[in-house]
C-alpha cells in the first residue's frame, strides 16, 4: 500500500499517547505523523520529544477529518478513549479506507459494536482492525498462544491465566472502566448482537470458564475471577486458530496473598459499580483521577506485572509466563506502538477484518516485544 505515512498516532498529547510518542520517537525507519485536536500541544510535544515529524489536526468525532487521516497512513494507532464515546468514527475509515487500525481499548461493548458494524467491511478493504493491543490485552493473548505451542494441538486443552502486578490507573483508563460499568445492559445487548452474525468454527469449541473466588490448591494462592475483556480475547484468539486444539477453555484470574486482600478488592469494585450506575455519583468516581493525568514517573517504575499460564493437553502440563514492567502506561506505550509497527513493517499471516494480536501479528510482534524487554519463558513442563 503506497501511502504518505506508515502510521500515524492519534491522541498523541494525552496521558498515555504521549508516552506512545515517546516510544515512536526513539525507533528509526518509519515515516509517522501525531494527530490530535490542539496542533499547538502537537507542535509543543514534538519539541519535547525533540522529533521532526508531521502534525496533523484531526477531531475524533468528526468522520470527514478521522478519513482524511486514515487515507494518509497504513496503519493508524489510537489511544482516545472512551472509545465508546470517541472510537467509532476512526473505527469506520480505517474499515472502509484498507487503512490497518490498532488501539488500547479494554471495553467489550465497544469491540463488539464494532465488530457488528464493521467487520464486513474491513473484510472486503483488506484492514485489519486490533483492539486491545496494551495490557488489555496482549499479555493474556500473546501469552495464551505462547503456550499453546509447547502442547500437542490434537487434543482438548485447559488453560487458567494468574494476573499479578503493581501499578495505579490514568483518568483515561478510569473514564473507560467506569463507562463501561455504567452500560452492562448494553454491553450485554451487543454480545449478543455478535454472537447472532458469527460464524462458529466447524469441529472446534473455545469458552472462557469464569471460576470462582477462593484458595486455588494449585498455585497455594487466592484468586478472583477478572471480568475483563483478557479472556474474551485469548478465546476469539482460540476460535480462529487450530493451534489451540480442538476444545479450548480459559478462566483469568488475579491471584492475591491472602483473603482479606481479595474480600477489599471485591468490595471496593462492587462500590465502583453501583457508584458508576449514576451519572452523580459516576462524576464522583471520575474525580478520583481526572483525565489527562497519571501516575508519574517514579511511580510507574516501581510497576511491574507477571501472569502465570498453566495448561494441560492430556496427560501433559505446562506452566509459562509474561512479566514486565509497568503495565498500564511504559509497557502499554511499548505494546500499541510495538503492534502498529509490526502491521505497518512485518510479513504477517493474510488476514482482514476484526481480528486478535495473536490472529494477526502472533510470533512476529511477540518477538519484537522479547527485544522490548517483555518477557515470554516457560517455567516448568
Amino acid at each position: 500500500m503506497t501511502r504518505e505515512f506508515d502510521l500515524i498516532l492519534i491522541g498523541a498529547t494525552g496521558f498515555t499517547g504521549s508516552l506512545t510518542a515517546a516510544y515512536l520517537a526513539a525507533q528509526t525507519g518509519t515515516r509517522w505523523a501525531m494527530a490530535g485536536r490542539n496542533p499547538k500541544k502537537l507542535a509543543e510535544l514534538a519539541d519535547r520529544l525533540g522529533v521532526d515529524v508531521p502534525t496533523i489536526p484531526a477531531d475524533s468525532t468528526d468522520s470527514a477529518s478521522m478519513r482524511r487521516v486514515a487515507e494518509r497512513a497504513r496503519v493508524v494507532a489510537s489511544t482516545v478513549g472512551p472509545y465508546l464515546s470517541f472510537g467509532e468514527p476512526l473505527v469506520a475509515a480505517c474499515a472502509e479506507t484498507g487503512t490497518d487500525y490498532v488501539d488500547l481499548t479494554g471495553e467489550p461493548e465497544f469491540v463488539d459494536r464494532m465488530y457488528v458494524r464493521y467487520h464486513a467491511a474491513a473484510q472486503r478493504s483488506g484492514s485489519r482492525l486490533v483492539h486491545a493491543c496494551g495490557f488489555d490485552s496482549i499479555p493474556p493473548d500473546l501469552g495464551a498462544q505462547f503456550t499453546v505451542r509447547h502442547l500437542p494441538s490434537d487434543r482438548s486443552i485447559t488453560m487458567r491465566g494468574y494476573l499479578t502486578g503493581r501499578g495505579s490507573a490514568s483518568g483515561g483508563t478510569l473514564a473507560s472502566a467506569v463507562t463501561a460499568m455504567s452500560r452492562r445492559r448494553q454491553a450485554s445487548s451487543a454480545l449478543k448482537e455478535r454472537r447472532e452474525i458469527e460464524s462458529p468454527t466447524a469441529q472446534r469449541r473455545a469458552r472462557v470458564v469464569s471460576g470462582r473466588p477462593g484458595y486455588d490448591r494449585e498455585i497455594k494462592r487466592w484468586v478472583l475471577p477478572l471480568p475483563t475483556i483478557d479472556p474474551h480475547i485469548v478465546v476469539r484468539s482460540a476460535a480462529a486458530l487450530p493451534e489451540y486444539g480442538p476444545d479450548f477453555s480459559y478462566g483469568h484470574f488475579v491471584e492475591l496473598s491472602n483473603p482479606l486482600t481479595a474480600v477489599a478488592i471485591a468490595a471496593g469494585v462492587g462500590g465502583a459499580f453501583v457508584l458508576a450506575q449514576l451519572p452523580v455519583t459516576r462524576g464522583v468516581l471520575l474525580r478520583g483521577r481526572p483525565g489527562g493525568t497519571g501516575p508519574d514517573e517514579a511511580e510507574r517504575a516501581r510497576s511491574w506485572f507477571r501472569v502465570r499460564f498453566l495448561a494441560t493437553a492430556g496427560d501433559q502440563r505446562i506452566t509459562t509466563e509474561v512479566a514486565g514492567g509497568d503495565p498500564g502506561y511504559g509497557e502499554t506505550a511499548k505494546m500499541l506502538a510495538e503492534s502498529a509497527l509490526c502491521l505497518a513493517h512485518d510479513d504477517l499471516p493474510s488476514v482482514a477484518g476484526q481480528v486478535t494480536t495473536a490472529v494477526a501479528m502472533g510470533e512476529a510482534l511477540r518477538g519484537r516485544l522479547e527485544r522490548a524487554g517483555i518477557s515470554f519463558r516457560v517455567l516448568e513442563s
